[in-house]
């Protein structure tokens, strides 16, 4: 779908699989459709934090992202900067340790947290759809791999990614009646354009 056709409403969290003792895998996905719209595999052992803003810069590239919703573990200056950046509303939930001293954008939404709760945690719940998008995955897919390599597992991972998309693709195709858009006629202004393309085509 092309980015601007739809504004999207996404939730973060981390898939950790049961076969994996040194890798993790980190996505972000739609409310809606459950469409995993970013995903990255670190190590085990790597801090959630960090990895926020390049979900969302991944996801920006090819939607036009309304709210980003996550659990404390993501709370920090710089990954409401890294949302706000990019037009979307950041509903993190603040830990109890923290003020809003900080400032800027940080302080706002802390006031907003502690003053209108009621209204925050109702944008912040719709993360639990992140779960619901882990257990779709799982459920669907398994929640082993079968590959005995680190790039092997990691790729293995990926394309479970992959089937669930395609999966929330028909399903949304009948359900919200959404007329998917393929521009395979689109000309190749660069070497870039011409090598991704020849990439998704061995895909």
């Amino acid at each position: 779908m092309e980015k601007g056709a739809a504004t999207l409403k996404v939730a973060i969290s981390v898939l950790v699989l049961v076969f994996c003792t040194v890798n993790k895998c980190h996505l972000m996905c739609g409310v809606k459709t459950n469409v995993v719209t970013a995903v990255e595999i670190h190590e085990r052992n790597t801090n959630d934090s960090p990895i926020l803003p390049s979900l969302v810069e991944t996801t920006a590239k090819h939607f036009d992202v309304a709210e980003v919703s996550a659990d404390k573990g993501y709370s920090s200056v710089d990954n409401i900067n890294a949302i706000v950046k990019h037009g979307a509303i950041p509903f993190i939930v603040f830990k109890t340790s923290v003020t809003g001293a900080s400032g800027g954008l940080w302080e706002k939404m802390y006031h907003f947290f502690q003053f209108n709760r009621d209204a925050f945690l109702t944008h912040f719940h719709k993360r639990s759809n992140v779960e619901s998008t882990i257990s779709m995955i799982k459920a669907k897919f398994r929640d082993h791999v079968r590959s005995k390599t680190d790039t092997a597992m990691r790729n293995e991972v990926l394309c479970k990614a992959l089937c669930h998309n395609i999966c929330c693709l028909i399903h949304a195709m009948y359900e919200l009646g959404i007329d998917p858009f393929f521009n395979h006629s689109a000309p190749m202004n660069s070497e870039l354009d011409e090598a991704r393309h020849v990439r998704t085509l061995a895909i």
